[in-house]
């Protein structure tokens, strides 16, 4: 078990990828804070996670809201003692709504996935401190490195680009895994990210065409989509001290794709 007795802070657990994460912790011996704002499939992974033989703590949490991820914070550390690991996985994506435009709509897509990780890593961080040693590993995603958007409406000027939330969102999570690195490390805390290709969760089947996913998909060298369970690997790797002296790194999975280097 490369996570015994870890506790484990895991963000939107109750459902696709973040479920995959808490029942891999789990099984690789971590006590799990199932952080999420749905209570009803946050119990239900809560007690999914008990049933593999460790604890688990469901906290009602909204990582956009200051006040609840301080709170998750201080209910994982009275719980447990310690907050070993924070996984940001929590993001607005399922049925999110790729015609809204509005300034409003923008805001709210980067209050949950771009300012959400900067406020459950500045909830966390206190008690990594005094413990001098962590793991924060962020969500990100691939959509953050498509920068062309194919065909362009080139007929109205008055019409605006696309507001593009999701992306920018996940390219600031990129950022911000470079900076808390920076700063968390001479506490012992290592921060990096995984960043997916399209994983079928019912959250990508809501959002993405299924012609998108298989033209998505033959442009990978492996032919294959991504299963929540192909990305919780990296996950166990990112939180285990097999990833100690690693830091500040984003790393892709997404059958091969985006291959940068």
């Amino acid at each position: 078990m490369r996570l015994k007795d870890k506790v484990a802070v895991i963000t939107g657990a109750g459902q696709g990828i973040g479920r995959a994460y808490a029942q891999r912790f789990a099984r690789e011996g971590a006590h799990i804070v199932v952080a999420e704002i749905n209570e009803e499939i946050g119990r239900r992974t809560e007690q999914e996670v008990k049933q593999l033989g460790v604890d688990a703590l469901y906290v009602k949490t909204d990582v956009g809201n200051e006040a609840s991820t301080k709170e998750m914070a201080a209910k994982a550390a009275e719980h447990f003692g310690r907050i070993d690991i924070l996984m940001n996985n929590a993001a607005i994506f399922f049925g999110m709504d790729r015609e809204d435009q509005s300034l409003d709509y923008f805001n709210r897509i980067l209050s949950v996935n771009l300012t959400g990780v900067w406020l459950c890593t500045r909830a966390v961080e206190p008690y990594m401190k005094r413990q001098r040693k962590g793991k924060i590993v962020n969500q990100s995603s691939t959509a953050a490195y498509m920068g062309n958007v194919g065909m362009v409406d080139t007929s109205d000027p008055d019409k605006p680009s696309p507001p593009f939330h999701y992306s920018v969102a996940k390219m600031g999570v990129n950022g911000f895994t470079k900076y808390f690195a920076g700063a968390l490390g001479p506490w012992g805390i290592n921060v990096n990210a995984i960043c997916p290709g399209v994983t079928m969760t019912e959250a990508t089947k809501s959002v993405v065409p299924p012609e998108m996913v298989d033209m998505l998909v033959m442009f990978t060298a492996l032919k294959k989509p991504l299963q929540p369970e192909d990305l919780a690997g990296t996950a166990v790797f990112l939180a285990s001290p097999d990833s100690d002296l690693m830091t500040g790194q984003v790393l892709v999975v997404d059958g091969g794709m985006i291959m940068l280097g």
